[in-house]
């Protein structure tokens, strides 16, 4: 299993609309082969930053779905949000 950890940060005042369009991007990924779950983190004192954390069964799962068009049109919504791109970063377990 991997946890893949994005950090956004959204346009001030569009905290609302980001939660929708986040929501429903999550809606899709639940039907997405190789998800687990995943939740989200509004960064304490700064209700523009989200930290989204998801579990994947494996790296390929995760690949599938970040090139996937069903990502891409649930992104179109999620973009124009945003301040400056997402990071997205990539764990497994330690040893």
């Amino acid at each position: 299993m991997i946890k893949v950890i994005i950090e956004r940060r959204i346009m001030p005042g569009l905290e609302d609309e980001y939660e929708l369009a986040a929501r429903e991007a999550m809606r899709i990924s639940l039907g997405i082969r190789g998800f687990i779950g995943g939740e989200t983190l509004v960064r304490l004192g700064h209700t523009d930053r989200r930290l989204m954390i998801t579990k994947w069964r494996d790296l390929r799962a995760w690949k599938e779905w970040h090139a996937s068009e069903a990502r891409a049109s649930a992104m179109q919504r999620i973009l124009p949000l945003l301040t400056e791109d997402e990071t997205i970063q990539i764990y497994e377990a330690g040893y």
